[in-house]
């Protein structure tokens, strides 16, 4: 016997051959082709379609799985051992990649040969699916893990792609604040040294509160304050303003027309000093000013505003079940997407506003949520359009969510909640997705999941009990 050669004391050494008897360990032996790897080797790759059983005596494997591009380490498997019964019992592809981490002796028998030994021998059938069992579950809390960082990944980029531009607008605007109010106060300083009339002081201070007041109520629409600002720039360029260009937005915007100008500068019009215009330079830098708080405050909204929808849509501080608003949950989870949403998906809602509150596990319920409107917003490739509808129907609340992409192929379809199944290329998609979404409507709400889909509408629906 060469030293290459598969002998009984290496499969004797290595559950379950251990439970055959001598003569199928020797047929074992006389069918097994010998495979040397060095290190570095790769003896299986994932998605690879493999009906291979393979046997190591000697080495180490490392196992990966691809996540995003990058190969996730999952663990070990040291000689003696054996591997590949997953794929072959399955009639799937490969879920892992193996890779020799040391110079290994492997050797190879036919996926045929082990099915005929567990059709054979009782103990070896079930020592197989024990470890198989044990296995699958390894690799499924891992997948789950990294399930759950990569929903975790998405909705955080997403939150900070939302949060950035009020955050930005608002530091901006707090930033331009203080030296404008500086420069308010020298005006207000040199005006007052003038001595003023009494009455023109409050004429200008009522204009100055009612372009706050249009400034506060979003004023006019676009064109009209276009309109205005081309006519302010003419009146103020034949008046001799510093800088007109910068005092006629602000001025448009406040809803200040030229005749209510032309009253508060006719006792300064032939002043030659700075007080000429210094009037209307106040004005406009007042408008200014409350356009920088007002920004700023719409951004400390939006701000608090995406905070709120993170605290409800992860039920913070709440305990495991609570009354969930389906409605509330359901936007909560699209403010979390409306960076992947603006990219050219239409949202449309059909939202049944009898539909009562019910008792769930409301930050579970919206895991449901993201997994099938990420999956809907990637089947239409980031383009279409999104429904979401809501109803009662038999007694349940039913939740359905629609997107307008190519659907899912018939011979598919019943396989699409398998764990480990996916239409996704390697490392685009663990195969839990819709697994996780089966599990947490049956297991821990007793409702249903179903599913219609033709190219151009695919509709899930779920049945959640109101009582």
């Amino acid at each position: 016997m060469s030293a290459s050669a598969l002998c009984l004391e290496h499969l004797q050494a290595i559950e379950p051959f251990n439970h055959l008897p001598p003569e199928r360990l020797e047929w074992v032996c006389d069918r097994a082709t010998f495979l040397q790897l060095s290190k570095g080797d790769y003896l299986v790759k994932e998605g690879d379609l493999t009906t291979t059983i393979y046997i190591f005596v000697s080495g180490r494997l490392g196992i990966t799985r691809q996540s995003e591009g990058v190969a996730m380490p999952i663990g070990q498997h040291e000689g003696p051992g054996y591997i590949g019964e997953i794929p072959v019992l399955t009639d799937e592809p490969a879920p892992v990649t193996l890779q020799a981490m040391s110079d290994c002796q492997i050797h190879a028998i036919a996926g045929a040969d082990f099915l005929t030994l567990l059709h054979e021998c009782r103990d070896f059938e079930r020592v197989v699916f024990r470890l198989m069992q044990k296995r699958v579950r390894g690799l499924e809390s891992f997948l789950r893990g990294r399930e759950k960082m990569a929903a975790l990944g998405t909705l955080s980029a997403g939150l900070a792609h939302e949060l950035n531009n009020p955050a930005a607008a608002l530091v901006r605007s707090l930033s331009e604040v203080v030296p404008a109010i500086r420069e308010l106060e020298k005006m207000n300083l040199l005006y007052g040294q003038q001595q003023p009339d009494e009455a023109e002081s409050a004429e200008w201070q009522r204009v100055r509160d009612a372009g706050y007041e249009t400034i506060l109520k979003c004023g006019a629409d676009a064109g009209t304050v276009s309109d205005r600002e081309d006519e302010l720039l003419d009146w103020l360029e034949d008046y001799g303003a510093t800088q007109a260009w910068k005092l006629a937005e602000p001025l448009a915007l406040a809803g200040i027309d030229i005749p209510t100008l032309e009253k508060l500068v006719e006792p300064w019009r032939d002043n030659p000093t700075q007080l000429h215009d210094m009037g209307i330079r106040w004005l406009a830098l007042s408008f200014e000013v409350m356009s920088m708080i007002q920004s700023g405050q719409h951004g400390a909204e939006r701000i608090a505003t995406l905070v709120k929808s993170m605290k409800s849509y992860s039920y913070m501080d709440q305990g495991a079940q609570q009354m969930v608003d389906l409605h509330q949950g359901l936007e909560d989870t699209l403010r979390l997407f409306a960076f992947k949403l603006k990219q050219g998906i239409k949202v449309e809602r059909d939202y049944d506003a009898t539909l009562p509150k019910l008792m769930a596990h409301g930050s579970e319920l919206n895991q449901v949520w993201t997994n099938l409107i990420d999956n809907a917003i990637d089947a239409m490739g980031e383009k279409g359009t999104l429904t979401l509808r809501t109803c009662h129907f038999r007694g349940d609340a039913r939740v359905e969510i629609i997107d307008t992409g190519p659907g899912i192929p018939p011979e598919i379809k019943s396989r699409i909640y398998e764990p480990f199944f996916t239409t996704k290329g390697v490392g685009k998609g663990s195969g839990l997705g819709l697994e996780t979404v089966l599990r947490i409507v049956e297991n821990r709400h007793h409702g249903t999941i179903s599913v219609e889909s033709e190219p151009g509408h695919t509709c899930f629906a779920v049945c959640l009990p109101l009582g």
